[in-house]
């Protein structure tokens, strides 16, 4: 099997891995705390595994081309928070199923959308190029979007200390760590290899992880069940809003069609895993977010199938879509 069929079917990997951990955390719950103590350590090097896919060190090449670099902006960081401000109006009131929804649908996607991207005819090259600013910018506004949507219940989560140190130790640490490991790699020829053999590690370990969430978590999803059947509309609503955006998009910008098509799968792809920390770090009447976001992982990549038919006819791009 290639690194690309692995990626093109990762939704049924996701899946087999939530339904085995459900069954195994009903049917041995003495499990859950050990399982909930390896989850931690797996969502750290599952970041790391996956940041050092993203070209940290190129980041002043993602500027080259400044109408898709806008296009991405414009998109990601001022239409689509305004997209998810008007679903809000479409969601249950519970505060833990809002915040998950804001937590993943706010952050745009910094892996698999490259791999979908390719699959569809997309111009893999600027996908990859947007990628660091995408994972800089969302990390720099996650906070302010939140405080704009939630007001006071927010700052609240902000001032739990757990809150602040998991952000540094699950996704800055795993931030540093990558930058450090590419730039490892780029001193010396042959070692970028080790880079490439890193990434096959993200769908694994984003299995694992989502087995050990459903296994140590299973209560949750299981009270959870009848809110996720609210939000899946708006996860569905989100993914058409997101192409339409696109394809608007791609036209102010005059975007060919490859970039046009990188743009679409950029709006339409969230960062769930990188949320995924936060989320798991609040206190339980929270704990409904975490179910809310690995959910909505699973909603996108069968959205994504969808778009990987319609997005190459709408664009004029040929599919690479294995059959």
């Amino acid at each position: 099997m290639t690194r690309q069929q692995l990626e093109q079917h990762q939704l049924w990997i996701y899946l087999g891995a939530i339904l085995l951990g459900l069954a195994l955390g009903r049917a041995a719950p003495a499990l859950t705390a050990p399982f909930e103590a390896l989850l931690w350590p797996m969502l750290g090097l599952l970041l790391t595994a996956t940041f050092t896919q993203v070209p940290l060190t190129h980041l002043p090449e993602s500027f080259r081309d400044r109408r898709f670099m806008a296009a991405v902006l414009t998109g990601n960081f001022l239409i689509v928070p305004i997209a998810v401000w008007g679903l809000l109006l479409l969601i249950p009131q519970d505060p833990a199923v809002r915040l998950g929804v804001l937590l993943v649908l706010l952050v745009p996607c910094t892996d698999w959308y490259i791999t979908f991207t390719h699959l569809a005819g997309g111009d893999t090259r600027r996908a990859i190029a947007v990628t660091p600013v995408n994972l800089l910018v969302q990390l720099a506004l996650l906070p302010f979007y939140l405080w704009l949507l939630m007001g006071d219940a927010f700052l609240q989560l902000l001032a739990a200390d757990r809150i602040a140190l998991v952000f540094a130790t699950l996704i800055l640490l795993p931030l540093v760590a990558a930058w450090s490991i590419e730039r490892w790699a780029e001193r010396r020829v042959g070692r970028q290899q080790l880079v490439s053999r890193i990434g096959w590690l993200p769908v694994p370990m984003l299995a694992i992880v989502v087995f050990l969430i459903a296994a140590s978590q299973v209560e949750t999803v299981v009270g959870a069940g009848a809110v996720l059947a609210d939000v899946a509309g708006i996860f569905l609503a989100f993914l058409i809003v997101a192409a339409l955006v696109g394809l608007a998009l791609a036209r102010l910008f005059r975007l060919p069609g490859p970039s046009a098509s990188a743009l679409i799968f950029s709006l339409g792809t969230r960062n769930s895993f990188v949320v995924l920390p936060l989320a798991l770090a609040l206190a339980p009447p929270w704990q409904a977010a975490t179910v809310v976001i690995v959910f909505q992982s699973l909603v996108e990549l069968f959205g994504m199938l969808a778009y990987l038919g319609l997005v190459p006819r709408l664009v004029g791009t040929r599919s690479r879509a294995i059959p």
